[in-house]
C-alpha cells in the first residue's frame, strides 16, 4: 500500500493524504477523549475535517490550504474541548508539504494566520505553558518545512548538473568522434587518390605506347605506385584496428614528412609530371603534425595537377623560418588566369590540414601567365590562424 501511495502525486496524493490525515485524526481524537473522559464536541470535530479536507486542493489552491489549516488549527482548540495532539496534524502536513512543493508564501501564510488567531485567543486567556508549546509547534512546523523545500532544491540543482555534465560529456564524445572520422577521411583521401591517381595516369601512357621497354618502365612504375599504397593503407588501417601500441601490434612504416619530399617528387615524375623541389632556410625540425599536414598537402597538390590542370611540370618550395614553415606548389598548368576555383575534397581537405595546426593557405590561378599555385603557411608553434581565400 505504501509503495501505491509512494507514486502519487499532484492532487491525487493530495486526496489521499487530506483522506489518512482526516481518518487519522478522528480516530485520535476519539481515543484521546476516551483516555481524558471529556466529550467530543462536533465543533472541534468539524474543525479536524475542515483542516484535513483542506489538504485535498494543496496542489491547485496552495494558499487556500494554507489559510484554511491556518484558521482551523486555533479554532479546533478555542471550540473543541478535548486539545488533543490531533488538532495539528492536518496543520503540520499542510504547512510541511507546502514548503516542500515550492509553495513558500502559502506556508508562511499559514503560520502567520494561525499566530494571528492564537494571539487572539491568548489575549483572552493567557497561560505561559500554552503559549510556549504554541510557539514551539509553529516554528518547528515552519522550520521543517524549510529544511525539506531546501533539500529538496539541492536535489533538484545537483540532478540538472548531472544531466548538463552527462549531456557536455556527450557532446564531446561526438565532437570527437567527428574530428577523428574527418581525419580519417583525410588520411585515406590523401594516401589513395594520391597513388591511384599516378596509377591511373601512368597505365592511361602504358596504353598508348608502343615501345616494350618504356611499357615494361611504366608497369615498374603501377607496381611501385600500388605498392606504397598497400603499405600506407595497411599503417592507416592498423592504426584503427589496434589503436595504441599498448592494446596490439601496428604496423611499422615510415611517416609521411618533409624530409620525403624527393621521394614524392620523383614519384610524381615518374607518372609523366617532372617535379623540382627546392629549399629555402636551414631545414629544421617541426612538429609532428606540421610536419605531416605539409607533406599531405604538397602530395594533394602535386595530384591535383596530375589529374586536373594538364601541367608538364612542378616545382615545390620549402621555406623555414623562426615561426613557421611555408610550402608552395606552382604548376605551369592550363588553368585560366582570374577563374573561379571550383573547391573540391582535395582542396577543402588541404584547407583542413592547414587549419588543424593552426595555419592558412591560398590556391588560385597564377596571372598573367597559365599555371596554378598552392600556398600553405604552418606555424611551429601552434600559433597562426586560418584565413580561407
Amino acid at each position: 500500500m505504501w509503495s501505491r501511495v509512494a507514486r502519487l502525486s499532484g492532487t491525487r496524493l493530495d486526496v489521499a493524504l487530506a483522506a489518512a490525515v482526516g481518518v487519522f485524526t478522528l480516530l485520535t481524537e476519539v481515543l484521546t477523549a476516551s483516555i481524558t473522559a471529556e466529550p467530543v464536541r462536533g465543533a472541534g470535530l468539524a474543525m479536524l475535517l475542515v483542516a484535513a479536507a483542506a489538504l485535498a486542493v494543496l496542489s491547485r489552491w496552495p494558499l487556500v490550504t494554507g489559510v484554511v489549516v491556518g484558521v482551523a488549527t486555533p479554532l479546533y482548540f478555542m471550540l473543541g474541548s478535548v486539545d488533543g495532539v490531533a488538532g495539528w496534524a492536518a496543520f503540520a502536513v499542510g504547512v510541511f508539504r507546502l514548503a516542500a512543493e515550492r509553495h513558500r508564501s502559502s506556508a508562511v501564510a499559514g503560520v502567520a494566520v494561525a499566530l494571528g488567531f492564537f494571539l487572539v485567543g491568548e489575549v483572552v486567556r493567557f497561560e505561559l505553558g500554552r503559549s510556549v508549546m504554541v510557539l514551539s509547534w509553529l516554528v518547528v512546523v515552519l522550520a521543517a518545512g524549510e529544511i525539506a523545500r531546501s533539500r529538496r532544491a539541492y536535489l533538484h540543482e545537483y540532478e540538472q548538473r548531472a544531466v548538463e555534465a552527462e549531456r557536455t560529456r556527450e557532446e564531446v564524445a561526438r565532437r570527437r568522434a567527428t574530428e577523428e572520422r574527418l581525419r580519417i577521411a583525410r588520411e585515406l583521401h590523401d594516401v589513395i587518390a594520391h597513388n591511384i591517381s599516378l596509377i591511373n595516369v601512368q597505365a592511361g601512357a602504358a596504353a598508348h605506347r608502343r615501345d616494350p621497354e618504356q611499357s615494361y618502365e611504366t608497369l615498374e612504375s603501377i607496381k611501385h605506385a600500388s605498392k606504397e599504397t598497400l603499405r600506407e593503407l595497411r599503417s592507416t588501417l592498423g592504426v584503427l584496428r589496434w589503436g595504441d601500441a599498448a592494446d596490439g601490434p601496428v604496423p611499422v612504416a615510415p611517416v609521411p614528412s618533409l624530409e620525403r619530399l624527393d621521394e614524392l617528387a620523383s614519384q610524381v615524375t615518374r607518372s609523366g609530371l617532372p617535379v623540382t623541389v627546392t629549399v629555402d632556410g636551414e631545414p629544421t625540425r617541426v612538429p609532428a603534425p606540421v610536419d605531416l599536414a605539409a607533406y599531405r598537402i604538397t602530395q594533394e597538390a602535386l595530384t591535383n595537377a596530375l589529374r586536373h590542370s594538364g601541367a608538364t611540370s612542378a616545382t615545390v618550395r620549402v621555406r623555414y623560418a623562426t615561426d613557421a614553415v611555408t610550402v608552395e606548389v606552382d604548376d605551369d598548368g592550363q588553368n585560366a588566369a582570374g577563374a573561379e576555383v571550383a573547391e573540391g575534397a582535395g582542396l577543402r581537405g588541404m584547407r583542413e590540414r592547414a587549419a588543424s595546426v593552426g595555419g592558412d593557405i591560398t590556391a588560385h590561378p597564377c596571372p598573367p601567365e597559365a599555371g596554378f599555385r598552392v600556398r600553405a603557411r604552418l606555424p611551429v608553434g601552434g600559433g597562426g590562424s586560418t584565413t580561407p581565400e
